[in-house]
């Protein structure tokens, strides 16, 4: 069957070119102002924070000579050289990243309670009280916006040195970034079952139980294996103020300026975050997978 083209006519077609033309023309001004605005904000903030390209340029070597010394042994040689001699400590480094690892599930699991029993209060669908909602949300939003070093410095001053305040400082920490999650992933949950399970004259607790809870679960240990992960080089830091981990070592190798040192404890770390990520990616997905199916 012949396919019939319709020809306009010449002056149909002008219109129709001039109306394209202009339509082109006017998309091509919104996006040069966009990207004029966005270099002027861009060059405006950087005046701000005192970015200086020359400062930037002129000690650039001593970023880069800092890298060779920290793969440079005391004899000069390079460290792949020498592992033995590398990481001599490793018994040490490791006892402390498991430590670190430690401080991070412990203060992960206590955050994932504490964001599982408030994100219902959070959540819009599910909160019994506006007013509720409101208060928990400001809570968890003032636990997740503080930087988990500045809650691990207060717990440091508060209960001394230690695991203890590190465990403190990520578990308030999580439980406001979790909460957050949590309660975002309740308001996309279908509300069908609860109306279902509420006809029957179940309490709201009962409605959270059975008709919310087999929707979310899934999503919550995702997150939480998702924030153990950021958890464990949130944990290596947190040891730089005394609460606890490889980071305390790390910091007093960068303060003595053992170099080696710096950078066998850096490779230890960074292969027990890609191990994790591995794992906890790994874990992710067999849930997810299995909600998929189900």
């Amino acid at each position: 069957m012949a396919n019939a083209i319709s020809i306009l006519p010449d002056q149909q077609l002008a219109v129709l070119n001039d109306t394209y033309r202009k339509a082109v023309a006017r998309k091509r001004l919104k996006v040069t102002l966009a990207a004029v605005v966005f270099f002027v904000a861009l060059i405006i903030a950087a005046i701000g924070a005192e970015v200086n390209l020359r400062t930037l340029f002129s000690y650039f070597g001593n970023f880069v000579s800092y890298f060779d010394r920290i793969l440079t042994l005391e004899d000069g040689t390079r460290v792949w050289t020498n592992f033995g001699e590398w990481f001599w400590g490793w018994q040490k480094w490791l006892k402390m990243l498991g430590e670190t690892i430690l401080i991070s599930y412990v203060g992960t699991l206590t955050g994932a309670v504490i964001a599982f029993v408030l994100n219902f209060f959070a959540a819009q669908n599910t909160s019994p009280a506006p007013w509720l909602r409101f208060v928990v949300r400001r809570l968890l939003e003032f636990a997740r916006t503080v930087p988990g070093i500045v809650f691990a410095l207060i717990f440091v001053i508060a209960f001394g040195l230690g695991p203890m305040a590190g465990v403190l400082a990520i578990a308030v920490h999580s439980a406001g970034a979790l909460g957050k999650l949590f309660s975002e992933i309740v308001e996309n949950a279908d509300m069908k079952p609860v109306e279902g399970v509420r006809s029957t004259g179940a309490s709201w607790l009962s409605c959270m139980r059975f008709a919310v809870l087999p929707q979310v679960t899934a999503g919550y240990a995702s997150y939480a294996l998702l924030r153990f992960e950021i958890n464990v080089r949130e944990a290596s830091v947190m040891g730089f103020v005394g609460a606890g981990g490889i980071g305390q070592e790390l910091v007093v190798a960068i303060r003595k300026f053992y170099y080696s040192d710096v950078s066998a404890i850096l490779v230890t770390i960074i292969v027990t975050v890609f191990v994790i990520d591995i794992t906890t990616g790994w874990l992710r997905g067999k849930l997810f997978g299995k909600e998929a199916r189900a």
